[in-house]
């Protein structure tokens, strides 16, 4: 039996749950079964920079970037759903990593 595993990265949640949704309707057209999209647990960065370089070292500024993650698994896809999956068009901020495994 063999498995495909899409993992799909964003800074923009709205942007990631569209681009999964879109893939979600292409394999499900194709016929092969689908488990997902599971939510990965968010990464959060925060960086705090000083606000002045001479005076008011107290006088902090805090950014966070965030990068949300999902998770799709396909369950014995054809060569129609490969091919499918490549013609594919995503929006340029969402990372898309494909694995196969057995």
């Amino acid at each position: 039996m063999q498995k495909i595993r899409i993992k799909l990265k964003a800074y923009d949640h709205r942007l990631l749950d569209k681009s999964v949704e879109e893939i979600t309707q292409t394999i499900s057209t194709t016929g092969a079964k689908i488990s997902g999209p599971i939510p990965l647990p968010t990464k959060k960065k925060i960086y705090t920079v000083l606000r002045s370089t001479n005076i008011d070292k107290k006088s902090r500024e805090q950014f966070m970037l965030a990068v949300h993650r999902r998770v799709l698994e396909l369950e014995e896809p054809t060569a129609k759903t490969i091919d499918a999956l490549r013609k594919l068009n995503l929006p340029a901020g969402v990372n898309v990593e494909i694995k196969q495994q057995q």
